[in-house]
């Protein structure tokens, strides 16, 4: 502000000169009209005419203030420029100065001639044209100057910082987005049904809020036997565990636990810890195992399996929580049996032989069979045998027996006039089933077997019809009288 050629000695000049504004703005401490245009009321009263001319101490139709600021100036002494001359002649005039302070009088106020007012007149022109037209050109400049600081704070409001954790790789960004889409969408990051987005996708953002994006990972997972398709956060096998759910502790994992998880996933297999009794021998066994199969269960109880030992579920099941296992103890025996083969009777009708008659053509045969049986003990019970061979050792035969079709004739010539009820009665009390003590006469009629089957019946007499018995016995009596009947005989000719 020094260097301007209107002001030297104002205090507003001097200050606008340590200000920040003075120093920056188009209204610095070198613009022509830049000191004079803001504090203009204040200029010096120190001053030159910028156009050379002669001096005005502080008229203000000279500088062009017109009335509005001529009282500030009031009271204050001209200070009469110095005309120049020579060091003696301005010496002389310091020196009578102060040497005749008291014999000089003071000097008369210099007297304007109209050749001066109008030289000052033309000047106050001057300046009003070189003022108007400088405000003029710094109008729009100063308008531009605001609008830019109008727009850069708005630009400096809208920026702001956010903290962007991804998969827990965090950065800090700054971003013009109004929301969380707009700045998922501003870094390229997608989303999916299975990914995790806090605060949720479009919360407001604000300078300094933190987002964290965690992506899904497909897990295949086989808990305890059985198979689950997962999805998971976790970036690590601990993490995914813990999330899921899944009682870690004393559990197998089939992966480190510390293996970090990619975006493809992985597969996992796990086994909880879980209790088991094994019941051996007499004895019960708890455990706590995650063994994968009954079996290893069995050998982490240190019960040992021999020969055709095994335990009530399958050894290759897959162990449940709070299952009860028990050891069979298993012995097998081999025992041979042999059992006959009954004979078969096969029948031939034959056209001599009287119906209800039959007879023994060829007596069958018995035949043997030899059976393997394996017997099975468990835990010193022993189970129904099983049948594990079979062989014939003999071959049984058929026995063939002819039945008689010929018709049964209605009488017996010379027997029908006989009083047979009256000889039934007598020998058998009218029972065709009577069988006498000896077992060797039986039916109505007392007829032992062989003389059965010689009038052509067969079997037993006694198993036949009352009828057929009946002319059987007619035919005896036409072949031998009453003989064969020696006590009752004589009943048949009452």
């Amino acid at each position: 502000m020094t260097n301007s050629q209107y002001a030297r000695n104002s205090q507003y000049a001097q200050n606008v000169q340590d200000s920040q504004y003075a120093r920056e703005s188009p209204y610095g401490v070198d613009a022509a009209y830049g000191v004079h245009a803001a504090y203009g009321p204040y200029v010096s009263y120190e001053a030159y005419d910028p156009s050379g001319g002669a001096f005005d101490p502080y008229s203000a139709e000279t500088w062009g203030y017109g009335d509005t600021y001529a009282p500030a100036y009031e009271g204050l002494e001209p200070v009469v420029p110095r005309q120049a001359g020579s060091a003696a002649e301005e010496g002389e005039e310091d020196e009578g100065g102060e040497g005749g302070e008291e014999d000089e009088e003071p000097p008369a106020p210099a007297v304007r001639s109209g050749a001066h007012r109008r030289s000052a007149r033309r000047r106050k022109a001057r300046y009003a044209e070189r003022a108007d037209g400088s405000m003029r050109r710094l109008l729009p400049q100063a308008l531009v100057v605001v609008f830019l600081a109008g727009g850069t704070s708005a630009f400096v409001a809208k920026d702001k910082a956010i903290e962007l954790t991804v998969d827990g790789e965090p950065r800090t960004l700054h971003t013009f987005a109004d929301d969380v889409t707009e700045l998922l969408a501003d870094e390229g990051l997608e989303t999916g049904e299975h990914d995790e987005v806090a605060p949720a996708s479009g919360a407001a953002l604000a300078h300094g809020d933190q987002v964290a994006v965690r992506y899904g990972r497909p897990v295949r997972l086989t808990l305890d036997g059985r198979r689950h398709e997962v999805w998971t956060t976790a970036r690590t096998v601990e993490g995914a565990l813990r999330q899921l759910g899944v009682r870690a502790e004393g559990a197998y994992v089939s992966i480190a636990r510390s293996r970090r998880i990619g975006r493809e996933g992985l597969a996992l297999d796990v086994r909880t810890e879980r209790s088991v009794t094994v019941m051996a021998d007499g004895r019960a066994r708890t455990v706590r195992t995650n063994a994968a199969t009954v079996g290893e269960v069995v050998e982490e109880a240190g019960i040992t399996l021999r020969g055709q030992d095994t335990t009530s579920v399958a050894p290759g099941s897959f162990p449940r929580d709070g299952q009860t296992v028990s050891v069979l103890r298993i012995t097998r025996t081999r025992e041979v049996r042999e059992e006959a083969i009954p004979v078969q009777v096969r029948r031939v009708d034959d056209p001599s032989l009287f119906q209800g008659t039959e007879v023994v053509e060829r007596a069958g045969q018995v035949g043997l069979r030899r059976d393997t049986y394996v017997i099975r003990t468990v835990n010193g019970v022993k189970q129904k045998p099983r049948r594990v061979k079979t062989e014939v050792v003999r071959e049984p035969q058929d026995q063939v027996v002819k039945v008689g079709t010929k018709p049964m004739p209605t009488s017996v010539q010379g027997a029908d006039h006989l009083d047979w009820q009256g000889l039934a009665a007598c020998e058998s009390g009218g029972r065709a089933n009577a069988v006498d003590p000896s077992g060797t006469y039986g039916g109505l009629y007392q007829v032992d077997t062989e003389t059965w089957h010689s009038l052509g019946g067969s079997g037993r007499p006694q198993d036949a019809t009352a009828a057929e018995q009946t002319q059987r016995a007619k035919r005896l009596y036409v072949r031998r009288g009453a003989s064969p009947w020696p006590h009752c005989g004589a009943r048949l000719h009452r």
